[in-house]
């Protein structure tokens, strides 16, 4: 709950800073003239910014489920699935959370956590990941995601992406209509947003959209070092999560779903937006660690 009351406080005050900020640089009054609303303006790049992120947190895990056909262990079926239920258990009471809800889909190696609350999250691992890893590996694994979930990386990584929402949103309709207003400033006659406003919107969404996702990717890689760190610390060594990363580094990782992807144990393209780290970069981090 204060990761999601400090989520909806840093929107608002993104909003009041660029109000602020426009107002002091006399861009308030310049945009005002040429017949944009600016405090509306600013009330839709709050609605879009946090509206849309929150709203994208609160359905998280049904939309996790339904993507990547999760099968939740309700009552295990055999001596596998009751291991991983008691392991999840386990992790979770010495991370201090609920008990999340533990499930199985199919695919290439891969585990993913993920829910708006942490202490009614989703963990979910493949059938690839359960095939090709000693369960002491599978265990590092559930931990990493457990740890995920301990963080509260699912309400954080969404904090940071509508902050970014709201600067795309309100950076590309400002520009826009500047640059509409140079265009059409010999015309005395033209109402509304022209063409120029259009284009330019529409090119700076992608274009900033682009550079707001380097900056979530960047700290989403950030993130999983601590989630490493976090299941060598809930089993008490390192080592099993060094030996899970390894053996993740020579497997064909699962592609997840977008929803999901930044949660997962691997995954990621191209340095500058994948939400994961190198694994080597992270075996180096959790051997250099003091855990």
């Amino acid at each position: 709950m204060k990761r999601i009351l400090l989520f909806v406080l840093t929107n608002v005050a993104v909003v009041a800073v660029l109000g602020l900020v426009a107002s002091l640089l006399g861009v308030n009054r310049y945009l005002t003239s040429s017949g944009l609303n600016l405090g509306a303006l600013l009330g839709f790049a709050l609605v879009m910014g946090f509206g849309g992120a929150l709203i994208s947190l609160l359905i998280s895990k049904p939309m996790a489920k339904w993507t990547s056909g999760v099968r939740v262990i309700a009552q295990p079926g055999n001596a596998d699935e009751a291991w991983i239920v008691d392991t999840v258990r386990h992790l979770s009471e010495k991370a201090g959370i609920g008990m999340p809800e533990v499930g199985i889909f199919d695919g290439e190696p891969n585990a993913f956590a993920t829910g708006a609350f942490k202490n009614s999250a989703l963990v979910a691992v493949s059938t690839g990941l359960l095939q090709g890893m000693t369960r002491e590996e599978i265990e590092a694994v559930l931990g990493h995601e457990v740890a995920h979930i301990a963080n509260g990386d699912m309400v954080t990584m969404t904090l940071i992406q509508g902050v970014m929402n709201t600067f795309v949103v309100f950076l590309s309709r400002v520009i826009g209509y500047a640059v509409d207003s140079f265009l059409r400033k010999s015309d005395e006659n033209s109402s509304g947003p022209g063409i120029g406003y259009m284009v330019t919107t529409l090119v700076l969404d992608i274009v900033l959209g682009f550079a707001a996702h380097m900056v979530v990717a960047w700290f989403s890689r950030h993130r999983e070092f601590r989630a490493d760190a976090g299941a060598a610390q809930l089993m008490g060594r390192k080592q099993p999560m060094v030996n899970a990363l390894a053996r993740l580094g020579g497997l064909h990782t699962g592609a997840l779903p977008q929803s999901v992807a930044a949660m997962g144990i691997a995954g990621g393209m191209g340095k500058l937006f994948s939400t994961h780290p190198p694994i080597e970069a992270r075996i180096a981090a959790l051997q250099a660690s003091s855990v």
